[in-house]
């Protein structure tokens, strides 16, 4: 029921939300500054404080836009983002599978949308289940209503046969901390080291699929822009350290160009470098 309400009136709660998260319950602020500082140095208290209080916003837009999405239909999703396709189509059209690589933006729920409805090969999206099963049954349903083919994170290796034995869209947000920091690859990231996950090179690579970097831009308030980068057309002509450079490189390049999009309530430098991981990566 609530999603049905206009998102003038959604917003108009997201602000009163943002008051009880930001000021009230202080939700990850800790958090959120400690990567601010970490990410730009250059930044004075103010600058960082006022990015910080920009991200709560978009943060919490996002969860309401997401309950939004309950209802929404394709037409007015159309309406408030736009994606460039053309490139990942022309790479489908040449018989290549794409692995469309992204960070943690605002608002990615709208790829679920747009993608399924306008790119020329299935739509495939990695998942990590949400815990509590009430809400990740309603989000699975809204994010797969419109052909996104969801495999849970969880499940990858047992599922992703039924995928790739077609042509495929992969969509991956590869900058989660891994479950074992010594088996990742270890690059400076904001002039930080950070560890970065080896199995979407892998994949690529076995796979020799095109890569390209989608970044979300925030417009105007509910409204983005998904632009998208060509990395490479044959990952195989590449070395894993080389393809997670590149998507480095990529994702510090779209965080710079709008920080307060980026979700800095995730912590991504949870790990401390050790020795025994290996050498950090320039």
């Amino acid at each position: 029921m609530v999603s049905l309400l206009p998102f003038r009136v959604l917003y108009f709660f997201a602000d009163g939300i943002f008051i009880l998260v930001f000021h009230g319950f202080k939700y990850r602020r800790e958090v959120v500054f400690g990567n601010l500082a970490i990410a730009f140095p250059e930044m004075s208290e103010k600058e960082r404080y006022e990015t910080g209080k920009r991200f709560y916003h978009n943060l919490i837009d996002t969860f309401i836009e997401s309950i939004k999405f309950i209802s929404l239909r394709p037409a007015r999703a159309f309406k408030r983002c736009t994606a460039d396709v053309e490139l990942v189509n022309a790479l489908l059209a040449k018989g290549y599978n794409v692995h469309a690589m992204a960070c943690h933006q605002f608002n990615w729920e709208y790829a679920n949308v747009l993608y399924p409805l306008k790119l020329n090969a299935p739509f495939v999206g990695v998942y990590m289940p949400i815990k509590n099963k009430v809400l990740d049954r309603i989000f699975y349903r809204f994010r797969k209503r419109h052909g996104t083919v969801l495999i849970s994170a969880t499940a990858f290796k047992e599922e992703s046969h039924r995928i790739f034995d077609t042509q495929y869209v992969l969509a991956l947000a590869a900058d989660q901390n891994p479950g074992h920091p010594a088996n990742a690859y270890w690059l400076n990231f904001f002039g930080k080291p950070a560890p970065f996950i080896p199995g979407p090179a892998k994949a690529a690579i076995k796979n020799n699929t095109a890569i390209v970097m989608v970044g979300f831009r925030r417009m105007k308030r509910g409204h983005f822009h998904f632009d998208c980068t060509l990395i490479t057309e044959h990952a195989a002509e590449h070395t894993e350290q080389e393809l997670i450079t590149l998507y480095r490189d990529e994702v510090e390049r779209i965080i710079r160009r709008d920080p307060a999009n980026y979700l800095w309530s995730h912590r991504r430098w949870k790990y401390e470098w050790k020795p025994e991981y290996g050498p950090v990566l320039k």
